[in-house]
């Protein structure tokens, strides 16, 4: 697996970003890891868009959920600070190379975020007049340095721009003499090997064949494959593909069909972006298990040498424990011959022989008896200690105590060497039982990693940027929620077939029926109507009902008669106004199971009712929204299944206030 993106991958990745994220603004910035950005990017009448840079390996249009730190680290607070609410101008690569740069509209001017994806990499912050404002990496080189209020430069080039190369210029391979062409392609040229092979396989020419051996033909031949190439990447006539292997595993993401990759399969996807995106999601799981699994090795390893320690050491005082039992029992079976041994020796001393001449004598007598039982073997006069031989075994006795006194010092010996040995069969036990737990964390963590898939970040749909519910009946209902989103909706998502509300007071959301050609029921009328009255200005005036009046598109009109003006998110009505008169505002709030996670929804009690059971209504009235939101949560925790209070009191308070008009309001128990 390719841990690190290629020039041809970035040159791709670079022609498809200036056609998706050109002019895009910069919402915000977010940091997951020390060496990962996510730019959070916005363009008009698009989705939301979050680009992924991984200095050192990446840069890609995103599509998965990335945690991001509670609290941004400094590099990310300071390209807050710079970058955001600011507008992409354009996206470059630098001479081919696995350098990316962003150059950035701001108030100061034209900013430059480089993302580097060789080596360690960097993302480095330059200010409009050149000078580095902040870097991921601060570092000191012998070629460049990345310091703060320094001059930017970019790294030293890893070889010749193929863009910019002539015909004649590449009879300059041929100066590499010896070297197998495909690497001096790799020296000669910023392309990786896995570039370099196909180059030469396109061309028909062996990759080992030596620079010097190659014919004009050839170099022709290899330059006009590398020239195709390239004109794929400029022109945008590129192949994105994820490469699988025999068992379906990623092992590529290529944005042109590679010849190398022949006996491999081949999914073709939209876009490289999206190939790198998924790529990449998979390398990431197989990199966390690969450095899972070399920690636990690592971990393992240092609990087995434990292990076999103990089990020496447990070898060692069963032997220390039978030993010294043996020896102690010895001296007590032969104690009257040890004890008169003893005292003949101390006798000779007595009588002025030297240790010398008494060592002397009684090996003498032990020659002489030549029996099979010889008690004397040697004496160390240094420490006075004396070394019996009893049935094979050389016993060393102190001769200045009592053979009883040396017995029992054995017998001492043999219960430490115990109690050594209870204690290591003790930690000899722990030990394996710790592997034995280390062996099931890592075979459960196998598993969950197996069956963990990331979470792909959900588009919205487009009602979703507005208030919007499903009426009971099924048909789609939308309102704005200021004077920009009225305005959006009218003008862009209103049809002909639709069918416009609007509460009759100053102040109020226009709100569309969205028919698909069917004709609305009286209940859809009334629950449409309910919802423009609700988030009307009549709820901040606590007023119980108000009169809702609907007209088709064609009577909604936005130029003004001349001489008049029409603010933001005004229209005027032309025509007959059909009334739902004294509309209750009454708002149902409920409790459901969405896309996996509970999720609250707001609208006309009766079509929340069609959706779940677990639900409040909320009339107007003076009690705060955070207050509100708690006896909501009391309610459904009251209502909702066991396994589902605890989700209901995780939900954001942020996902409640939405649909609370006004953030006030008073709860209606039933």
């Amino acid at each position: 697996m390719k841990t690190e993106m290629t020039s041809f991958d970035v040159a791709a990745v670079v022609f498809e970003l200036n056609q998706t994220i050109k002019d895009a603004r910069i919402e915000n910035i977010y940091q997951p890891n020390a060496s990962t950005l996510l730019l959070k990017l916005h363009r008009p009448s698009q989705q939301a868009m979050q680009l992924l840079i991984e200095a050192g390996k990446r840069i890609h249009l995103t599509s998965y959920v990335l945690k991001k730190p509670l609290t941004p680290p400094t590099f990310c607070m300071t390209l807050r600070k710079y970058l955001r609410n600011t507008k992409i101008m354009d996206i470059q690569q630098h001479e081919f190379e696995r350098s990316v740069v962003l150059k950035i509209s701001a108030r100061e001017g034209p900013f430059l975020l480089i993302a580097e994806l060789f080596g360690e990499g960097n993302i480095v912050l330059v200010n409009p007049q050149g000078t580095i404002t902040a870097a991921l990496t601060y570092r000191r080189m012998r070629d460049r340095n990345v310091l703060r209020n320094e001059i930017f430069k970019h790294a030293p080039p890893s070889g010749r721009n193929p863009y910019r190369l002539e015909p004649s210029g590449f009879e300059e391979l041929k100066s590499f003499g010896r070297l197998e062409v495909v690497r001096a392609l790799t020296r000669f040229l910023s392309i990786g090997g896995l570039y370099a092979e196909e180059i030469l396989l396109r061309g028909n020419i062996d990759k080992k064949t030596p620079c010097q051996a190659l014919t004009p033909q050839q170099l022709d031949h290899i330059f006009a494959q590398l020239k195709t190439m390239l004109s794929h990447l400029s022109e945008g006539r590129l192949e994105p593909s994820i490469v699988l292997d025999q068992k379906d595993l990623c092992v590529d993401a290529t944005p042109l069909t590679l010849r190398t990759y022949d006996e491999l399969k081949r999914r073709p996807v939209r876009s490289i972006n999206e190939a790198l995106d998924e790529y990449y999601s998979h390398a990431t799981r197989v990199e966390k298990v690969a450095s899972a699994e070399k920690e636990y090795e690592k971990e393992l390893a240092k609990h087995q040498r434990i292990l076999e320690n103990q089990q020496e050491t447990i070898e060692d005082s069963q032997r220390a424990l039978e030993r010294n039992k043996l020896l102690g029992d010895l001296l007590y079976r032969h104690l009257s011959e040890l004890q008169l041994l003893v005292e003949q020796m101390i006798d000779e001393k007595r009588k002025g022989e030297t240790w010398v001449e008494i060592v002397n004598q009684f090996k003498n007598e032990k020659q002489a008896r030549r029996t099979p039982a010889i008690y004397f073997d040697s004496l160390d006069t240094k420490n006075q200690i004396l070394s019996v031989v009893i049935d094979g075994n050389v016993i060393p006795m102190k001769i200045n105590r009592s053979v009883q006194a040396n017995a029992a010092e054995y017998y001492e010996r043999m219960k430490k060497a115990e109690r050594k040995l209870e204690g290591s069969k003790r930690a000899l036990q722990e030990t394996e039982t710790r592997i034995k737990g280390l062996q099931q964390s890592w075979t459960r963590k196998i598993e969950e990693t197996e069956h963990e898939a990331p979470k792909r970040r959900l588009e919205k749909a487009w009602y979703e940027k507005f208030r919007w519910f499903q009426s009971s009946e099924g048909f789609l209902i939308v309102a704005g929620k200021d004077a920009t989103t009225n305005e959006i909706l009218i003008k862009k998502h209103v049809e002909p077939q639709d069918i416009v509300f609007h509460a009759d007071i100053v102040g109020a959301p226009f709100v569309v029926v969205k028919t698909q050609g069917k004709p609305p029921s009286d209940q859809v009328i009334i629950e449409a109507a309910q919802l423009a009255a609700c988030y009307s200005r009549a709820w901040r005036e606590m007023l119980g009902a108000i009169d809702v009046y609907w007209v088709y598109p064609s009577q909604v009109i936005k130029t003004p008669p001349s001489g008049q003006f029409l603010e933001k998110g005004s229209f005027l009505i032309q025509g007959v106004k059909n009334y739902v008169r004294k509309v209750q505002l009454r708002i149902g709030i409920g409790l459901l199971m969405k896309g996996g996670r509970l999720a609250v929804i707001g609208g006309p009690a009766e079509g929340v009712s069609k959706q779940t059971k677990i639900l409040v209504e909320v009339v107007p009235g003076q009690e705060g929204a955070n207050v509100l939101i708690k006896r909501i949560r009391r309610e459904f925790s009251e209502k909702a299944p066991k396994s589902w209070r605890e989700g209901a009191f995780s939900i954001p308070n942020q996902e409640f206030q939405g649909l609370v008009p006004f953030g006030r309001g008073e709860l209606t128990l039933k």
